[in-house]
């Protein structure tokens, strides 16, 4: 039985501190392993998208078209003509509403030549305008709805036009975005008289 018992015990042999050093440092190196693999998988995939996002931004910097709509003509008072990109866009300066002077169904308008000088004063051909849009975006006719800015100083044009008397309100929802200025500069070029108040008397009179 003592022999038995030995060879047991001596079967159940610890290891030394240089087997278990050796076990940690092979534990160890494939941890090590292990994050150089993740590590690797993780680079590749970070260089990825950051090609991806190079060549995203590379394309859309070579995209031809200008980013500043340019006005290429006048076509009447309340009515521009520009381009984007290579695309001619004919807008509609919205909330306002200039005598007629091209319209085949109505006769020219009192002051509508005025308005229509003025704006072209305004815009030559050439001039660098900003856009915003309100909900609606066209009109019946598709023309972009729009309200301008002259891009060089800042200019509000529909609000020049209503403010000096060129243009009388043309509020129709959901595009009163600018309605309640719109109104106190009629309201104020009213009063004063000013341009088609003074001249005319009010909006849609016949020219003389």
């Amino acid at each position: 039985m003592a022999t038995t018992t030995r060879t047991a015990h001596s079967a159940q042999r610890v290891p030394s501190k240089l087997e278990q050093h050796n076990a940690r440092r092979r534990r160890s190196a494939g941890v090590l392993a292990i994050i150089g693999v993740l590590g690797a998988v993780l680079f590749v995939g970070s260089l990825s998208l950051f090609v991806l996002v190079l060549d995203t931004v590379a394309r859309h910097s070579a995209t031809p078209y200008a980013a500043e709509p340019t006005v290429i003509d006048v076509v009447d008072g309340d009515t521009i003509d520009v381009r984007i990109g290579y695309k001619r866009q004919r807008i509609r300066i919205l909330g306002i509403d200039t005598p007629e002077t091209k319209d085949p169904r109505k006769p020219v308008q009192c002051f509508g030549r005025e308005a229509s000088n003025h704006t072209a004063q305004l815009l030559p051909p050439g001039t660098i305008v900003r856009l915003e849009r309100d909900i609606e975006e066209h009109d019946a006719y598709n023309r972009l709805l729009a309200y301008v800015w002259r891009a060089s100083d800042g200019l509000f044009i529909n609000l020049d036009l209503v403010a000096g008397g060129y243009a009388d309100i043309l509020s129709i929802a959901p595009n009163t975005a600018h309605a309640d200025e719109f109104r106190a500069a009629m309201n104020a070029a009213k009063t004063a008289p000013r341009g088609l108040w003074a001249t005319c008397g009010g909006p849609g009179k016949p020219a003389s």
